[in-house]
């Protein structure tokens, strides 16, 4: 009989995703909440994490995205809340698609501004109930300098009908523990309070803001503001290098799972895989996990780069030996008598934190879950 189970296969679990997300909610209980959803959910499947978002009974402030290409998909998947574009627009066609799809853009150039105040001599933003303002704070990446922000921000609060938001990115707040990184985001928080300060006194009234992502709305409460964006938190992972998702009360949302596929014996002296990279020095029983590369598996990881075994008596660890592949990996199952073939592996998630895995391969758990590709199979559980 054939046997159909896929060989490569990520479980998510959107139960987890919403306990994640009620942590945002225990954390900022005044702040309305923006959950990122954009690279595809961080991987998670952007159509099924955002239809389980929809279904909570709970109104979101928006739902924030990187391009106007994931802002059309939500839309065409038939969810009708707001859109925070993190990128903003780039033309006055991309501009009047953000107008008539309720999309709301990041002004972050000025030459977005000019588009805007040009479209503004003649017409309102009806479309729009929103428009974000982005000060640079000190990350340069995307934001105005501050005499640009507040002009921005002055023109755009001149019209009644829609609504201005000041918002920034923390750069260091994943490193509190990093005396330089405090320093660094203490100096943003400051710069972005004295503007949206600066902003209050010139328009004489209430300023609407927006600084804290996932590290902010874990540990620094005065980020907190009217919105928080949470992301990386969402999906059961931490966003601090030296703290684990586990401590922070944040479940995993992915776990991904092959098949233990062929247990060899090799003699001392053997070697492992391509390039013979790994070179046994004792008798080795090394199995074969039906997952490499090609499916997403980072192949920087290292020799000893936990999987986890699923037996009869329990989850059992083993390392990785030598390099991955395009389709598998091996792993030291010497000292695991009771592990057999057909056994399911745990590359990372229940029982074994990407956030681990991600550092034997000296990444990040953001990119090992946006990396998963098309050839696993993705299985949604919500009980």
């Amino acid at each position: 009989m054939i046997d159909s189970s896929p060989r490569a296969w990520a479980t998510i679990d959107l139960t987890a995703l919403k306990k994640n997300l009620s942590q945002v909610s225990r954390h900022c209980p005044e702040s309305q909440i923006v959950p990122v959803i954009k690279a595809n959910a961080y991987g998670h499947g952007v159509e099924r994490v955002a239809l389980a978002l929809k279904g909570m009974h709970r109104k979101f402030a928006a739902l924030a995205v990187a391009s106007l290409d994931e802002a059309m998909e939500l839309r065409t998947l038939g969810i009708s809340t707001p859109i925070l574009l993190l990128s903003g627009f780039r033309s006055r066609e991309e501009m009047d698609l953000c107008l008539n799809h309720k999309i709301e853009p990041v002004i972050h150039s000025m030459y977005q501004f000019e588009i805007v105040d040009k479209f503004l001599q003649t017409e309102i933003l009806s479309g729009v109930g929103r428009v974000w303002v982005k000060f640079n704070s000190g990350m340069n990446r995307l934001g105005l300098d501050k005499e640009q922000a507040l002009r921005v921000y002055a023109d755009l609060h001149r019209h009644p009908e829609t609504e201005v938001v000041l918002m920034s990115h923390l750069a260091s707040a994943d490193d509190l523990e990093n005396p330089a990184a405090v320093e660094f985001t203490q100096q943003q928080i400051a710069r972005f309070d004295l503007l949206k300060q600066q902003i209050a006194d010139s328009t004489q009234g209430p300023v609407q803001a927006s600084l804290a992502a996932s590290a902010g709305i874990l540990e620094l409460p005065q980020t907190h503001h009217q919105f928080v964006r949470p992301g990386f938190m969402l999906y059961g992972g931490s966003p601090f290098a030296n703290r684990s998702a586990e401590e922070l009360g944040l479940l995993p949302v992915m776990t991904l799972r092959a098949k233990l596929i062929a247990i060899n014996n090799v003699e001392a002296g053997g070697t492992i895989g391509y390039g013979a990279t790994h070179r046994c020095e004792q008798y080795t029983r090394v199995g074969i996990v039906s997952i490499g590369y090609a499916d997403g598996y980072p192949r920087s990881a290292k020799n000893g780069t936990p999987v986890l075994i699923n037996t009869t008596q329990g989850p059992r660890r083993a390392g990785l030996l030598g390099r991955v592949s395009m389709d598998m990996i091996a792993i030291d199952l010497t000292s695991l008598d009771t592990v057999k073939i057909g056994d399911e592996a745990v590359l990372w998630g229940d029982g074994l934190p990407a956030d681990e895995v991600a550092h034997y391969a000296d990444t990040i758990a953001y990119e090992l879950f946006c990396k998963v590709t098309k050839r696993v199979d993705f299985i949604y559980t919500d009980e």
